[in-house]
């Protein structure tokens, strides 16, 4: 994990840049100055992350250099066995994005459709043929 935190942190003096310069190519332009300012802030959040999380796990096969292929085999992880639950928050969000497009109204669909698929995602080990 140490690599992609240390990709992550890279990016951000590279937003910082790219923020400034575009603020100052179009005259602080209100969206887009703000938004490319706030992806540093974000990607910054997600390499701290990364690297908070890469101090309290071993080190994997990928962070060390001479580490050979079958270094890596085994179990990868619990992964669903196939869930739709995705489809719906994806969908939920579709919604809600277009909701400024079409109109203010479709935006409380968007969010509830949203929450559904979230909260079935987060139960679905909790009851059915999946259960823990």
């Amino acid at each position: 994990m140490k690599v992609e935190a240390r990709v992550f942190i890279a990016l951000v003096p590279f937003f910082l840049i790219v923020g400034v310069g575009y603020g100052l190519w179009s005259d602080w332009e209100a969206v887009g100055s703000i938004t490319v300012l706030l992806l540093a802030g974000l990607v910054g959040m997600i390499g701290f992350y990364l690297a908070l999380v890469s101090r309290r796990i071993d080190a994997r096969p990928e962070d060390n250099p001479y580490a050979e292929i079958e270094d890596g085999a085994g179990d990868q992880g619990v992964f669903s066995p196939g869930s739709w639950w995705p489809l719906v928050v994806a969908g939920g969000a579709a919604v809600g994005f277009l909701s400024p497009a079409i109109g203010w109204w479709l935006m409380p669909i968007g969010v509830v459709l949203a929450a559904i698929g979230l909260v079935g995602l987060l139960l679905e080990f909790s009851h059915g043929q999946h259960a823990h």
